[in-house]
């Protein structure tokens, strides 16, 4: 009650007004305090993860050349940097509220009656149309929350675009995967030929069974179709490409083979602070968003007060044109209302309490957000700190498979072996060199995984959209010297302030 007479003294005096809004106090994490340890992780525990932008990770001047094109051209990018410019025009038209209205009129009328000269009436009325007295806060924490709600739509554009780049890193793997893919394919169909032919030829000569060219004629038809199924796969994996990029783009930044991809994705290494997850845009846009929903509770508040607006009006009015600004036409006046709600069926509560549960939801989703993250980091860990012994595993079965390969042949050539044996140690060396391409896939893939997972790139601004993008990106929640910052209480961003007029407030009960 006291808090409350304090309020409304000084909401009195300084015509402003208290926030009834609670203080954001944003949770312990809700997770480890360093990623788990073990065989299957890879631990670098005197290096901190570092923060680097995709340049630094995707070294390949062709990748990059297509990054950049897609932070250009990309659709869905385009779309997320139009719903940052409607929010922060969002923060615009809720902020002007709190502000005078004014508005101007004028009038002209002419009355004229038999036997008596007519007369014009003139008037000129300016003054303010409406304005609320903000004493409890309700137009301030309205603001703050849109505010808070643009600053998450920046957030959200940021996990856009770091999802369109890991993406495009991942299609531009997957195409070098394929071309390999094809060539082992034409590889097994050329083998597959030539044991056609020769089992015709022993067919022939008496000494091989009509089974023996069936089978033969089977592994021919089998690779033949993966031949044709690898070239569908390339020419999708170049619309996919296509579809991120936004547009056409030169097919000699595609790679020629996976080793061709593998150098040019650098590994990250893992740090011992889980906090690096507060980096994450995902997570930025749930504290903003819990930060909005506290602000709500504030507007909802004070919605169980009375609303008190004033207005004014200063005027001029003459009979005629010429004496409109004469000192006598003057004329002015001033008034108030105060309007408050005696029974609405509990509804005003109902929406305080409405608001106190979506905050509630809003505090789950952000604890959530930053589990979700330390998962996705921690499983990315476990595949880099096992995928080299996979690897070199794949490897060596590919080697042993195709050495089985070449001395079986031989022994069925000289009658010694069956052509059983023979197509037997084709087919495993076909699936052991198609099984070493998945895995070497599946180490850049955990690159670019932990890339993403870790809020890459957050130090960097996405390029300017094209000149076709009809809503460009607000420079100073996109690209200015706060993109990414995480807002504290109490704390706030002076180049954002200076550029659009916002402010990050201090989440507290005082005035």
């Amino acid at each position: 009650m006291i808090a409350l007479r304090a309020c409304l003294g000084a909401g009195l005096l300084l015509l402003g007004g208290c926030s009834l809004a609670p203080k954001t106090t944003l949770p312990a994490s809700p997770v480890p305090p360093s990623w788990p340890i073990g065989d299957a992780y890879l631990i670098a525990s005197e290096a901190a993860l570092p923060l680097l932008s995709y340049k630094g990770v995707f070294t390949d001047a062709r990748l990059q050349r297509l990054v950049e094109a897609a932070l250009t051209g990309n659709r869905d990018l385009r779309t997320a940097y139009a719903n940052v410019a409607a929010a922060r025009a969002q923060v615009r038209v809720t902020r002007s509220a709190q502000f005078p209205e004014l508005g101007v009129s004028a009038d002209a009328g002419y009355s004229d009656s038999e036997g008596s000269r007519g007369v014009a009436d003139f008037s000129l009325r300016g003054g303010v149309t409406a304005f609320e007295l903000d004493l409890f806060g309700r137009l301030a924490n309205a603001t703050e929350a849109e505010r808070n709600r643009a600053l998450a739509t920046e957030a959200a554009a940021r996990t856009v675009r770091l999802a369109l780049i890991a993406e495009l890193a991942n299609a531009w793997a997957a195409y070098g995967a394929d071309r390999d893919l094809l060539k082992i394919a034409e590889d097994t169909a050329a083998n597959a030929r030539d044991s056609v032919r020769l089992t015709q030829a022993r067919l022939a000569g008496g000494v091989a069974p009509r089974t023996d060219l069936r089978q033969a004629e089977q592994i021919r038809a089998a690779a033949e179709d993966a031949i044709a199924q690898q070239k569908t796969a390339l020419a999708q994996g170049e619309n996919r490409i296509r579809l991120l990029v936004g547009g056409d783009f030169d097919a000699a930044l595609l790679p020629a083979s996976l080793s061709d991809v593998t150098p040019s994705i650098v590994a990250l290494p893992a740090g011992v602070s889980s906090n690096i997850l507060l980096r994450r845009p995902d997570v930025i846009e749930a504290e903003y968003d819990l930060r909005a929903a506290n602000a709500d509770i504030g507007a909802a508040r004070a919605r169980l007060f009375p609303s008190i607006s004033l207005t004014g009006l200063l005027g001029l009015a003459s009979d005629a044109l010429s004496g409109l600004f004469d000192g006598g036409s003057f004329g002015w006046s001033a008034g108030g209302d105060a309007t408050a709600t005696i029974f609405d069926a509990g509804g005003r509560r109902a929406g305080v309490a409405v608001s106190e549960a979506q905050r509630d939801a809003a505090l789950a989703r952000y604890e959530g957000a930053i589990q979700t993250a330390f998962r996705e980091v921690a499983d990315a860990l476990a595949v880099q700190g096992t995928i080299a012994e996979r690897v070199r595993a794949a490897t060596a079965t590919s080697d042993a498979a195709a050495d089985t390969a070449t001395l079986t042949d031989a022994r069925y050539r000289g009658g010694i072996d069956s052509f059983l044996a023979s197509l037997d140690a084709q087919r495993s060396l076909y699936a052991a060199r198609r099984s070493e391409i998945a895995t070497q896939l599946l180490l850049v893939q955990t690159r670019i995984a932990l890339f993403r997972a870790l809020g890459g790139d957050s130090s960097a601004g996405p390029a300017a959209p094209g000149p076709s993008s009809s809503s460009p990106p607000p420079p100073d929640l996109i690209r200015g010297p706060c993109f990414g910052r995480r807002m504290d209480a109490g704390s706030s961003c002076p180049e954002l302030v200076e550029a659009s007029g916002m402010t990050i407030g201090d989440d507290t009960d005082s005035p």
